[in-house]
């Protein structure tokens, strides 16, 4: 596999941030923790070099170079998935996976790979990984300040049959077991993930679609306003933590 000796030799932050906010690896068993660490092992690096292949290979629907001809080696992405989501120019909200997407129509020329595709996770994992072990930093000030402020009521809404929030799961119950699995602060970190339950890599919108229908709530589309301001306060309440992706979750 190509892993570069910076990705191999990462430190990883686990210490406490204020809030008591701790890495999501640090919930993980020790066999799944060195399972993560271990790129020769993980299987969500088999997604990791398919994104390098794509990174590489210019859309065949376009006639327009590939990422690499304008961006050079992926190398050049270190600490990009870092700083998402981010306000674009349009003022629009944009995770990593959309602005992937955004790239590809507008400076490709290309169709949009969809969200939740092979490809997209792919390409979107090859990107994050070239973050791991950097601390996130994403921007919350100027146009992302109202963004935030939407995730926020977002992580406090009790939702769905079963009345619940974020909050009362990833805050009063961190620690606790819910079905076998640890709960923790619920961070989006390692996302694109390999998830053991769905024997493959997904986004973070996955996961929390799928929280959306264990509380019974009605489930928003991948990419939703809700979903991304909610993204943007998982990621601001991860300030200081390491990029993780792609992870390993159970």
């Amino acid at each position: 596999m190509r892993v570069g000796a910076a990705l191999l030799a990462c430190c990883w932050v686990v210490t406490a941030l204020a809030g008591d906010v701790r890495a999501p690896r640090s919930f993980l068993s020790p066999e799944l923790q060195a399972l993560q660490d271990d790129p020769a092992r993980h299987p969500g690096w088999l997604w990791v070099e398919q994104g390098e292949a794509l990174w590489r290979a210019a859309p065949p629907d376009s006639g327009k170079q590939a990422c690499a001809g304008c961006h050079g080696d992926i190398a050049s992405m270190s600490g990009v998935a870092a700083r998402y989501p981010a306000v674009a120019s349009d003022g629009a909200l944009l995770n990593l996976e959309l602005r992937i997407e955004r790239c590809r129509a507008e400076q490709q020329g290309a169709s949009a790979f969809g969200y939740e595709s092979e490809a997209l996770l792919s390409l979107t994992a090859a990107i994050a990984a070239r973050s791991r072990g950097q601390p996130v930093n994403v921007r919350v000030d100027g146009p992302a300040a109202a963004r935030l402020a939407d995730g926020r009521r977002l992580y406090s809404l009790r939702q769905g049959q079963l009345n619940l929030s974020c909050q009362q799961c990833h805050e009063e119950n961190v620690g606790k077991r819910l079905r076998g699995d640890v709960i923790s602060h619920g961070l989006g970190t390692g996302y694109p993930a390999y998830r053991l339950e769905w024997n493959g890599v997904g986004s973070l919108h996955r996961r929390l679609r799928a929280c959306s229908l264990g509380v019974r709530a009605v489930q928003a589309p991948f990419g939703s306003p809700d979903y991304l301001a909610l993204e943007l306060f998982l990621a601001d309440k991860a300030r200081g933590l390491a990029v993780e992706a792609p992870g390993i979750r159970r």
